[in-house]
């Protein structure tokens, strides 16, 4: 874990390096003042004079000046240092996670990515703070601290060889009662973000349902939760706090009796005055900084689960990557599918796909048919190796995938998804994201093509309207026709269309159709469509069913010898169209 860690510190090196040096610097002076006024007492007990005085005073001056340096030096380089790692750990947690596969986004959930970026790296920073700095300052204030009290009262400064091991017994057995705790906890969190992220994305179902109570249940429910897990912890976390006390008052009392008793017992020979207010001021620093390190360690057990949570992150790998030597150009926009299985779950018994076969030529217009759960999306999902096939081959310009760099092999596809995604941004903008330096003409174009123009002219700021995140502020029909520019603007060689016409007319979906045969001829379009007449006019039209592909024809042929299709296309006419054909002239 501390080794995965540590490589996020990179070029924040030096100050994590200088902040624990100037710290040593403002330990050994704090160290070295209360000596030097042991120093001073004795000498004011002598009778010196009055240049004696002040030389003692130069000293402490120097001392506390060279202490505040330190102090200051110390705590810009620890700012530096943990806001740079921290700044350096959401980078490489979240460029990894760009990196993940399907496969791997489907073990994290949203949320809990979103909490390990958030609370968990801030958990993870304040430790690295206390680390570089509270860590070292307290260890060292303690031996120094110890060496200065036993050079100033001998024996007596024995007593801190036996509280500290007593504290210490008593910190370990807190720490190993909370850290389950605090494990079990975080995934509570992540519940709760997930609580809160749904009831934001479905805000419009809730109202509409006037389910504003149910949520607000649920949100307590996980809410409640977390209190009453994080109250048990912190509840036994506190115990550290008394514990501290006893063990300061302990040897306080010890160090004022003995001292006392020794200074009367010796009339001053064995301990005077100025080695007793001395001593008392170094019992003070040690178990101040006994206090610092169990402050430390509150932080640490705290943020212990954190780190394994980002850990987890940093250390997942994606199961698909780009091969030595891959293919850097996709020759064509033919695919082919070669007896080729696939199932989410490698211990998984069932298969999503069984034994599919399938040759699409390059430039072909393919429609996919099936019901709900026949696998249409998983198949398609497969081109652009999203997923890796469990049995068989896909190949795309006559090369397997698995020998094709991830980028090209994306770049060749364009993929407009069920679940349409837009972006924080104005239209422009997200329609460049089918080509960055697109210029204006190139985006009106394609949006004339996917027929967005009709609502973006109306609106008052034109392709300069902002867009709100996930485009909640436009319509589903809108967004589908702006995802669809964005898609035709990559020009891809594979244009994949799942379901991605649902929301606009039969009429708009012509019009789309018709645009995308005449702008990217030579592009390979694969419709995953629910109506009929978003896939009648196909070169060719492939029937899912459960996993397997149960036909292939055109729609003419599918309408004589397909019984899914025909039923399909009946039901979709017979509810479309007053005057459908009869199934006797849809067989003749």
């Amino acid at each position: 874990m501390i080794k995965t860690l540590t490589k996020s510190i990179r070029e924040f090196k030096k100050p994590t390096i200088l902040s624990p040096i100037f710290v040593i610097g403002e330990t050994i002076m704090e160290a070295l003042i209360p000596y030097t006024i042991a120093m001073l007492v004795n000498e004011i007990k002598s009778g010196c004079g009055i240049n004696r005085i002040l030389y003692y005073a130069a000293i402490l001056l120097a001392l506390a000046f060279a202490s505040l340096f330190f102090g200051y030096k110390a705590g810009i380089y620890v700012s530096r240092a943990s806001c740079g790692f921290a700044k350096n750990l959401r980078h490489d947690v979240f460029y990894n996670v760009q990196n993940f596969s399907f496969g791997n986004i489907d073990r994290f959930s949203s949320a809990s990515l979103v909490t390990r970026l958030t609370t968990d790296i801030q958990n993870v920073q304040m430790a690295f703070m206390m680390i570089i700095r509270t860590a070292i300052r307290a260890p060292l204030n303690l031996i120094f601290s110890f060496c200065m009290a036993y050079l100033m009262g001998g024996s007596m400064a024995l007593i801190f060889v036996i509280v500290i091991p007593v504290l210490g017994c008593g910190l370990f057995a807190i720490a190993k009662t909370t850290m389950p705790l605090f494990r079990a906890g975080f995934p509570k969190y992540d519940r709760l973000n997930n609580s809160v992220e749904e009831n934001v994305k479905g805000i419009r179902v809730v109202k509409s349902f006037v389910r504003e109570d149910y949520e607000e249940e649920k949100f307590n429910t996980a809410s409640n939760n977390i209190r009453k897990i994080f109250t048990h912890a912190e509840r036994i976390l506190a115990l550290n706090n008394p514990l501290m006390q006893a063990c300061m008052y302990s040897v306080m009392l010890f160090v004022m009796w003995f001292g006392s008793q020794r200074i009367i017992a010796t009339g001053g020979a064995a301990l005077d005055i100025g080695q007793f207010s001395t001593l008392l001021t170094y019992s003070f620093q040690i178990l101040s900084s006994l206090m610092m390190l169990s402050m430390i360690f509150v932080m640490i057990t705290f943020s212990e689960e954190s780190a394994n949570r980002i850990c987890e992150v940093l250390q997942e790998k994606s199961e698909i990557v780009s091969p030595a030597n891959a293919i850097e150009e996709i020759s064509s926009g033919s695919v082919d599918f070669d007896d080729v299985s696939f199932k989410y779950a490698k211990g998984s018994d069932q298969m999503v796909l069984d034994h599919i076969n399938l040759h699409i030529r390059a430039g072909e217009t393919i429609g996919i048919i099936g019901g709900t759960g026949a696998a249409k999306s998983s198949l398609v999902q497969l081109i652009p190796r999203l997923y890796d096939t469990t049995e068989g081959t896909v190949r795309v310009g006559g090369d397997d995938v698995r020998t094709c760099d991830l980028k090209v092999l994306r770049d060749s596809v364009a993929m407009v998804l069920q679940k349409n995604v837009l972006f924080s941004g104005t239209i422009a903008d997200n329609i460049r994201w089918g080509d960055k330096d697109a210029t204006d003409e190139e985006v009106k174009r394609v949006c004339h093509l996917a027929c967005a123009d009709e609502f973006i002219d109306q609106m008052p700021q034109g392709y300069e309207t902002w867009i709100e995140q996930g485009g909640s502020n436009v319509s589903g029909g809108q967004k589908q026709r702006l995802c669809i520019a964005r898609a035709l603007l990559k020009k891809p060689k594979i244009l994949i269309m799942d379901d991605s016409t649902s929301a606009v007319d039969t009429r708009t979906d012509a019009i789309i159709r018709k645009a995308m045969k005449e702008y990217i001829p030579s592009t390979t379009k694969i419709i995953i469509a629910q109506r009929t007449s978003s896939v009648e006019d196909a070169d060719r039209i492939i029937i899912m069913d459960n996993g397997r592909i149960d036909a292939i024809g055109t729609s003419e042929q599918l309408l004589r010898t397909n019984t899914i299709y025909r039923e399909v296309y009946l039901s979709q006419n017979r509810e479309g169209c007053e005057e459908a054909p009869k199934e006797s002239e849809v067989l003749s």
